[in-house]
């Protein structure tokens, strides 16, 4: 699978004005007494997609996680920050009836023969971009498969309205934490946002060695991902801002910024008095990848 697969370039787009100048809006979503959690989750191995959560531990983590999200807040939506939907500029998918895509190539028939027939929510689209002006309102996309994949098991009864925001592929790691920081309204409204990525993302090299059949780890994947741990622990959110640079296995880790940056939106809509739980950290099963995966709040 080629990454630029998963880029959609949508050309005569203006870059995005500065986040310090924004306008005014109008609050339309009422406030709830409860504030809702922020999640940043792994997508999981697709090659796992038809399993049960019987079968796959991370399934499972999700699915009870998501019995304990409805059963303590009235969700109203969940917002996906995707690392399949690059583009340039950042744009919110509004329709209500939302399209499953497959975005994923060569796999038997039965990885195309799994459904998850989820409900947009365009109100609260809308409200993003009351929030956030520059954000750019689409119909052109729907869920990939770093989103319904995930959410088909936090949400099996596809019972709770989901949409995505896209990543613009070119922007610099601040401009995706500053965006998750003007989006925390969101979160006293019942809106759900995930950052869904990975904090380790190398194609190249997982491929390989799945070529030869060989699913055992580098070695270094470990070491990188006790440190993010700590990172987070810590929350040194410039280590994060600095990805590349800031740990000597940064940029081998992260080749390319599509699945490092959601983790951005989710440390930039935490608040200092949110408490950080990880539901998932066992080491992923394929090489050259992480399903590190936490709440916040």
């Amino acid at each position: 699978m080629n990454r630029k697969q998963f880029i959609t370039t949508l050309a005569g787009v203006g870059a995005m004005t500065s986040l310090s100048n924004l306008k005014a809006f109008t609050d339309t979503l009422p406030k709830q007494g409860k504030r809702m959690p922020v999640l940043f989750t792994s997508h999981g191995n697709p090659m796992d997609i038809p399993m049960s959560k019987e079968e796959r531990p991370f399934w499972n983590k999700l699915f009870e996680l998501g019995i304990e999200l409805q059963k303590n807040y009235d969700v109203k939506a969940a917002l996906v920050v995707s690392a399949h939907w690059c583009t340039k500029g950042t744009y919110v998918n509004i329709m209500q009836e939302q399209k499953q895509i497959f975005d994923y190539y060569g796999f038997p028939k039965n990885y195309y023969e799994v459904y998850y027939s989820a409900q947009g929510s365009p109100e609260i689209a809308h409200e993003v971009t009351k929030i956030v002006p520059s954000i750019i309102e689409t119909t052109d996309w729907g869920l990939d498969h770093e989103a319904w994949p995930m959410l088909m098991h936090l949400f099996p009864k596809a019972d709770v309205p989901v949409f995505q925001m896209s990543i613009d592929y070119h922007a610099k790691p601040e401009y995706h934490y500053e965006l998750g920081q003007q989006l925390k309204s969101l979160r006293e409204k019942g809106v759900l946002i995930i950052g869904s990525g990975s904090l380790i993302h190398n194609l190249r090299l997982a491929m390989q060695k799945m070529r030869d059949n060989d699913m055992t780890p580098y070695g270094w994947e470990a070491e990188y991902d006790l440190w993010l741990k700590r990172q987070i622990d810590e929350r040194n959110i410039n280590n994060f801002l600095r990805y590349e640079t800031s740990h000597k296995l940064g940029k081998l880790a992260a080749p390319t910024p599509d699945h490092f940056v959601p983790v951005l939106y989710s440390l930039g809509l935490m608040d200092k008095s949110d408490s950080i739980s990880y539901f998932y950290e066992q080491m992923a099963n394929l090489p050259a990848f992480s399903e590190r995966s936490f709440v916040i709040g």
